[in-house]
């Protein structure tokens, strides 16, 4: 058994162990894979803090979207009433002005009028006093007529107006 190359195998196996164990590779193994647990553990802690950072700031930034958007709204809104307001002022403008367009085509239409009936009076009173005229001239004949067709033409003015 001692010729047997297994068994010088298993002896330099067991020697490289206990050598391994005597110079205390195995803690330098156990530490290396501690600071290597050490160092995951810390870089999981970390990230677990920077998901929780970014959670933080991407709450953040939707409440300030929807207050923004709620922002947005006011302002629409309140675009919308001002928008209402200014189109109320302007149909009471607008209906202000016409009344008083109208008021100042009726008193321009009132006085068109009485222009109209002064005019168809003087022109019935002209006419008047040359038919007058004409009749006295042909009813009354002489000197005496043509005297007293003047005094009526004279006289006729003043009592029409």
């Amino acid at each position: 058994m001692l010729t047997t190359p297994e068994f010088w195998v298993l002896v330099s196996f067991v020697v490289f162990v206990a050598l391994l164990g005597y110079l205390g590779v195995h803690r330098k193994v156990t530490d290396t894979l501690d600071k290597r647990a050490a160092n995951i553990r810390d870089e999981l802690t970390q990230a677990q803090r920077l998901r929780e950072e970014a959670q933080a700031m991407l709450a953040e930034a939707q409440r300030k979207q929807r207050e923004a958007e709620k922002e947005a709204a006011d302002i629409v809104a309140l675009a919308r009433e001002d928008a209402k307001v200014l189109a109320e002022e302007t149909r009471k403008k607008l209906d202000e002005l016409l009344e008083r367009r109208r008021t100042l085509a009726e008193m321009k239409i009132k006085q068109a009028e009485d222009q109209a009936v002064k005019d168809v009076r003087a022109a019935a009173a002209d006419l008047a006093v040359t038919a007058a005229g004409h009749v006295l001239a042909s009813a009354v004949k002489g000197p005496q007529s043509a005297k007293l067709v003047d005094e009526s033409i004279q006289a006729l003015p003043a009592k029409l107006h």
